[in-house]
């Protein structure tokens, strides 16, 4: 089986934000509308992300969808740290707030969503997390983001050098794993993806 071509569904990429302590958000790329009334969506959120522990502890979040205009800084920022560790925010002015506290992209987003969770499934891996909409806005005209566009026209070219090194490539964020064998249950440290992301040098 080619895992690549789960890669050719159509699908957005978000800033999923959050705030506790301090705020934090990360990218994702699993946001859909489920109901028009109410008006329900869901969102998939990888366990190991600092922003899904805190859509656990606050039961809110906003999600900002991402436009073509979005650089590859911006998912190098929100998406290749952790918010365990880093202040993500810190610095970043292209943002307002919410009437829920949040903030959300006022910059290279086309519109944001305000959400209160509803419902949380465990998917091992992962926590798919329903919730109704408690605010809506249309920040732009600007087309959104796709994964595949982003692909293509965003992310920057994956290291060529690699002296000689065996192992395998992220095709997501670029991380080299170094060795003969990637272990089936690898996931990125950078990106969270696992091993069906991965290709050989």
């Amino acid at each position: 089986m080619d895992n690549n071509a789960l890669f050719k569904l159509t699908s957005g990429l978000f800033l999923l934000i959050s705030k506790t302590d301090k705020d934090n958000g990360c990218i994702i790329n699993t946001v859909l509308q489920v109901t028009a009334s109410p008006v329900r969506i869901i969102t998939v959120v990888n366990k190991k992300n600092y922003t899904h522990d805190m859509l656990k502890e606050t039961g809110i979040f906003n999600v900002s969808v991402l436009s073509e205009k979005a650089p590859m800084d911006i998912y190098k920022r929100f998406g290749y740290a952790s918010g365990r560790d880093t202040d993500k925010f810190s610095g970043f002015n292209s943002v307002s707030r919410s009437e829920n506290g949040l903030l959300y992209l006022t910059e290279y987003s086309n519109a944001f969503l305000s959400a209160k969770i509803t419902e949380e499934k465990d998917l091992g891996t992962h926590t798919l997390f329903t919730a109704d909409v408690t605010d809506a806005e249309i920040i732009t005209e600007d087309t959104s983001v796709t994964y595949d566009y982003y692909q293509k026209n965003i992310k920057t070219a994956a290291p060529s050098k690699t002296d000689g090194k065996k192992g395998f490539i992220c095709t997501v964020c670029g991380y080299i794993y170094e060795g003969s064998t990637l272990p089936e249950d690898y996931i990125c440290p950078v990106c969270k993806h696992g091993a069906e992301a991965f290709k050989p040098l």
